[in-house]
C-alpha cells in the first residue's frame, strides 16, 4: 500500500462531480441502474455519488459462494457484479455506489480502494473512533470488527458499487452469513462504538472526506430516475 494512501493524502484539483441521496430503496433496481448509467457514459459524462439505504437484502459478489450463506431465512439473496464474497445491507446503513471515471482521474484500482477506505477512517476520527484496514481483506475495522465493508466494480475504467458503512443498524442478520467470506467476523456500527445514532449526522462528513480523498467537488443533484439514469455531459451542467 502507498506511502501517500496510508497518509490518506488528498488529490489535487476537484473535478466536478454530482452527489444524489436515493433515500431508502430496494437494491435490485439500483444495481441496475448503476450499469446502465456506467454502460451509457462517456469521456464527458460528469462523474457522480449517489447515497442510499437499503432494504433487508444479502448480497454476493462475482466470486461468492453460496455456501457462505448460512441461514437466510425470509431475505433475499442476489448474486451481483461486484468484487467480493458476501455481506448484508439493511436499514441504518449508509451505502455509497461512487459512479467515477477512475482512468481520467488517473487513479488505480488499489489506489482508488485504500481512499476510499480512508474516507472512512477519517470519517470515524470525527467521533474518536480509531478505524483501521486489515491486509487482503478490503474494508475497515476497530479493534478487529468490521464497520465498513468495500465491494467495487471497475469497467471500462468507470467504478460502479461500492462502501457499506454500518452506523445504527440491527446487526443481527450478518450472524446468518459468514460475512465477506470470513466465518465468526465480528460485525459492529457506529452507534455501538460510542458514534450518532440516525445517518444524517454521518453523511455529510463521510461525503465531505470521500470529496478530499478522491478530488471531487460535490454538487448537490436531485435523486435519479432509476429507470433512465442517463449521465450528465459536463457541458450541460455547466
Amino acid at each position: 500500500m502507498n506511502d501517500a494512501c496510508e497518509r490518506g493524502q488528498p488529490r489535487q484539483g476537484a473535478s466536478a462531480c454530482l452527489v444524489r441521496d436515493l433515500g431508502r430503496q430496494p437494491y435490485e433496481p439500483v444495481w441496475r441502474a448503476m450499469q446502465r448509467f456506467t454502460d451509457a457514459r462517456d469521456g464527458d459524462s460528469l462523474d457522480e455519488v449517489w447515497v442510499v439505504e437499503h432494504d433487508p437484502v444479502f448480497t454476493l459478489g462475482q466470486a461468492g459462494k453460496p455456501e457462505h450463506v448460512l441461514m437466510p431465512g425470509d431475505i433475499p439473496v442476489l448474486h451481483v457484479d461486484r468484487g467480493g464474497q458476501v455481506t448484508y445491507h439493511g436499514p441504518g446503513q449508509i451505502v455509497v455506489y461512487p459512479l467515477l471515471d477512475i482512468r481520467r482521474m488517473r487513479l488505480g484500482v488499489r489506489d482508488y480502494v485504500c481512499r476510499i477506505e480512508q474516507a472512512v477512517i477519517d470519517t470515524l476520527l470525527e467521533w474518536n473512533i480509531i478505524g483501521s484496514r486489515r491486509e487482503g481483506a478490503p474494508g475497515v475495522y476497530v479493534a478487529g470488527a468490521k464497520v465498513a465493508a468495500l465491494g467495487i466494480r471497475v469497467r471500462h475504467g468507470r467504478s460502479f458499487h461500492g462502501l457499506a458503512f454500518n452506523i445504527d443498524m440491527d446487526l443481527a442478520p450478518f450472524a446468518r452469513i459468514n460475512p465477506c467470506g470470513y466465518a465468526g467476523l465480528q460485525v459492529t456500527s457506529m452507534l455501538d462504538l460510542g458514534g450518532p445514532s440516525g445517518l444524517d449526522a454521518v453523511k455529510p462528513v463521510l461525503l465531505d472526506e470521500l470529496a478530499r480523498q478522491l478530488g471531487l467537488a460535490l454538487r448537490e443533484a436531485p435523486a435519479p430516475d432509476l429507470a433512465n439514469p442517463l449521465p450528465i455531459a459536463a457541458a450541460q451542467a455547466a
